[in-house]
C-alpha cells in the first residue's frame, strides 16, 4: 500500500472512531494534520524523497534559474552581478560577469539567455558564448520600471513582470523607479518595441509562467498574496483573470501534469484546480525561484538566498 492510500485508510478509521464517539473532538489539530497528509500527491516524488540536496551555499542572493535545450541550468547571483552554470555532471562554473544584475531569466528557442536586467531596467539577450545585446530598453518603450521575471511562448513573444522595488534593493540602479507602475507587459517576437500592457491592475507582480500550449498564463502577485490565472487571447492579451490560489510567490513554474510550484518560505505545489497537493522545504529562510532541468527535465533546481538545491522528481517540467 502506498503512502497516499495508507493516509486515506487512516483518515477513514479516524473519522469512523469520531462518529462512534471513541475519539474526542477536543484535539482538532491532529485531524487537520492527517487531512493535509491525505492531500499530498506522493507520486510527484521519487521513493517519497522530499528533501532537496544542498549543492552550494557560497552566494549572496541566487535567482532566475533557466534551462537550456541540453538540460544545463543557468542562474544568477544578483548582488554579485554574475550568471552561473550548473551542468549535467553537477559542475558549477561562472558563465558571465557584469551581467546587468539579472533577476528572472528564460532561454529561448535559439538557446539565447533572455534576462531581466535590474540594474539597467532592460531586457537582455545573451548567447551561450556570453555575448550580450539589449532587446528592450526604456528608449524603445516608455520607462521600464524594473523587469523582474519573464516567460517566452513558442512564438517567441516575451511576457514579463515590470514591478517596483525600492532603491535600497537596487542600490546601483541608474533609473528612478515609479511606484505607480505595477504591471505585466508583452513584447511580441515580430516587433519587440511594440510593447503592450496586458495587466496593470496588480500590487506587485513577480513570478510568471505559461502553459505548454501557450493558452493559459499564471502571474504571482507577491504583495497581494495571490496568484492569478488568465486565458491568452489570439492577440496575446490576457483574459478571464481569476484568482488561482490564495498564495503569492517570487518564482513559479509548471510541471507536465499542470501542477504549479510557488516559492516563498517553502515551495507550495498546487494542482490544476488550485488545490494544494505538496510542500518542499529547505533550511533556507526563503526560496526565490526554481526550474526543472537536467537531461530528462526531472531535476528540480532551487535557488534561495545564499544556497542552491536540487531534488530529483518523478515528474518533468514543461520548459
Amino acid at each position: 500500500m502506498n503512502l497516499h492510500n495508507m493516509s486515506i485508510v487512516i483518515l477513514a478509521l479516524l473519522l469512523t472512531k469520531i462518529l462512534m464517539g471513541s475519539v474526542s473532538l477536543g484535539r482538532p489539530q491532529q485531524l487537520i494534520k492527517i487531512l493535509e497528509k491525505a492531500d499530498i500527491d506522493s507520486t510527484l516524488f521519487i521513493n517519497g524523497q522530499m528533501s532537496p540536496r544542498l549543492v552550494s551555499g557560497n552566494f549572496l542572493t541566487t535567482e532566475g534559474p533557466a534551462v537550456s535545450r541540453d538540460g544545463n541550468i543557468y542562474f544568477t547571483d544578483k548582488p554579485a552581478d554574475r550568471i552561473y552554470r550548473y551542468d549535467l555532471e553537477g559542475k558549477l562554473s561562472i558563465f558571465k560577469e557584469r551581467a546587468g544584475r539579472p533577476s528572472g531569466m528564460y532561454i529561448d528557442a535559439s538557446d539565447n539567455l533572455i534576462t531581466c536586467s535590474g540594474k539597467e531596467h532592460e531586457i537582455w539577450s545573451t548567447d551561450l558564448q556570453g555575448k550580450s545585446s539589449v532587446l528592450l530598453s526604456s528608449q524603445d518603450f516608455e520607462h521600464l520600471n524594473g523587469p523582474n521575471d519573464l516567460w517566452i511562448n513558442k512564438n517567441g513573444d516575451i511576457y514579463f513582470t515590470d514591478s517596483y522595488y525600492p532603491a535600497k534593493e537596487n542600490p546601483s540602479e541608474k533609473i528612478k523607479s515609479d511606484t505607480t507602475r505595477q504591471r505585466v507587459l508583452l513584447s511580441p517576437a515580430q516587433d519587440r518595441k511594440n510593447v503592450k500592457v496586458v495587466d496593470q491592475d496588480l500590487k506587485k507582480p513577480n513570478g510568471i509562467v505559461g502553459s505548454a500550449d501557450g493558452k493559459t498564463m499564471y502571474v504571482a502577485d507577491i504583495a497581494a498574496n495571490k496568484t492569478y490565472r488568465y486565458s491568452v487571447g489570439a492577440d496575446g492579451s490576457l483574459l478571464d483573470k481569476t484568482v488561482f490560489i490564495e498564495i503569492g510567490a517570487d518564482g513559479i513554474i509548471l510541471d507536465e501534469r499542470g501542477n504549479l510550484y510557488l516559492t516563498g518560505n517553502e515551495i507550495t505545489i498546487g494542482n490544476a484546480s488550485g488545490k494544494i497537493i505538496g510542500h518542499i522545504t529547505t533550511p533556507s529562510k526563503k526560496i526565490t525561484n526554481l526550474c526543472f532541468g537536467g537531461k530528462e527535465r526531472n531535476l528540480l533546481f532551487i535557488t534561495a538566498f545564499k544556497e542552491i538545491y536540487v531534488l530529483a522528481m518523478n515528474v518533468r517540467g514543461i520548459e
